[in-house]
């Protein structure tokens, strides 16, 4: 009897401890997420595991710029990409793939694959617009049905590339 007192309590509860913290910080604090395309190239590669940290209130956390892990509705799936767009704003995309803010040019240092298809959205408020860095090759709100996305489908902000190991570290 002895032994197995021993074992609960130099095993068993530490391991159980354990799993619950490792449980309690994934489903509250942060997630993995798997990159299910191309469309961030060159800034995430497809199929990257990637670190995140959830977020909890976009209208006070959400930056443009920001690469965020979001829910889908429409494409019912999972995605990553990167916020461009804020709540109440128009952004405008020119002939030569060129970012315009409430009329105001917008330098995008992480897209190199411009796309120069015209596009014009003004964004309602407690949505946001997110467009993928390889512009010609992503599939986002330029050609969906409902191209604004909810605050509360944002799930939170893509931190680290965890894998392939050659992209190993945090992401800008």
């Amino acid at each position: 009897m002895d032994t197995f007192k021993r074992v609960l309590k130099e095993w068993v509860i530490p391991f159980a401890l354990e799993i619950l913290v490792i449980v309690l910080i994934v489903k509250f604090i942060c997630f993995f997420a798997v990159v299910p395309t191309g469309s961030m190239i060159p800034t995430v590669d497809e199929h990257s595991w990637l670190f995140a940290t959830r977020m909890y209130n976009p209208e006070k956390n959400v930056k443009r710029g920001d690469i965020l892990v979001f829910r889908s509705d429409e494409m019912d799936q999972t995605l990553l990409k990167r916020c461009i767009g804020l709540p109440g704003e128009e952004i405008t995309l020119d002939e030569e793939g060129k970012l315009y803010i409430n009329g105001e040019y917008y330098e995008e240092p992480y897209v190199v694959n411009k796309l120069a298809e015209p596009a014009k959205f003004r964004i309602p408020q407690g949505h946001y617009l997110f467009l993928g860095d390889n512009r010609s090759g992503s599939l986002d709100a330029r050609y969906w049905d409902e191209p604004y996305i909810s605050a509360d489908k944002i799930m939170g902000k893509a931190r680290f590339t965890i894998w392939p190991f050659k992209n190993f570290g945090p992401l800008k």
